[in-house]
């Protein structure tokens, strides 16, 4: 039986949000690394949930021009993000004492909006329409608030990427509206209520 870096167990990982239960894979494997077999529609589905961690903390360009230094610190360095990730899994687990595979799927399920909005144009008027989000988007914007959070909580500060995202993963599964990933998932659905 694999491990996921040889360390952590995902038999014993719950998923306990029904609809992202088809996305959040929780396939042991050794070495999360792929290299892009899933490129197909809803491949996405079929990447162990580590690895799409480790993909998110290499994106460039997070927060458009307000962050234009941060892009391109970690783009391409695979090794490099699976060992931050790797760290930062090692912190999840020394300081809340539960499996942190577990920590980061509740942490993607609070963190992950439910509802949003889309741009309707309806007669040469175009306004904005609350509608439901596909699990598989969910899950996506949650891997990125999550990497963008822990991005910006590391950038010129002291704490180094492994703590920041430790810190982000631990903060979205305690639902702590402080953290970057909850506060930008609660301004989302607010936007949404309010164009309903």
């Amino acid at each position: 039986m694999f491990k996921v870096f040889g360390i952590w167990d995902t038999t014993e990982v719950e998923v306990r949000d029904p609809s992202l239960r088809a996305y959040i894979n929780l396939r042991p494997v050794l070495v999360p690394h792929t290299m892009g077999r899933h490129l197909r529609q809803f491949g996405k589905a079929e990447v162990p949930i580590v690895e799409r961690l480790i993909n998110k903390m290499m994106v460039t360009g997070h927060e458009g021009k307000k962050h234009k230094r941060t892009s391109g610190r970690n783009t391409g360095k695979k090794i490099l993000a699976s060992d931050i990730v790797k760290e930062a899994l090692m912190i999840v687990e020394k300081r809340t004492k539960k499996n942190p595979i577990q920590v980061l799927v509740d942490a993607l399920i609070n963190a992950g909006p439910r509802e949003e909005t889309t741009r309707l144009k309806y007669g040469g008027i175009a306004y904005h329409q609350s509608v439901d989000v596909a699990p598989q988007r969910r899950l996506d914007l949650a891997l990125r608030f999550i990497a963008i959070g822990a991005a910006r909580q590391a950038f010129k500060s002291k704490k180094s990427i492994a703590q920041a995202l430790a810190d982000e993963i631990i903060a979205a599964a305690n639902y702590d509206m402080k953290c970057y990933s909850i506060s930008k998932k609660e301004e989302i659905e607010r936007i949404a209520k309010a164009a309903r």
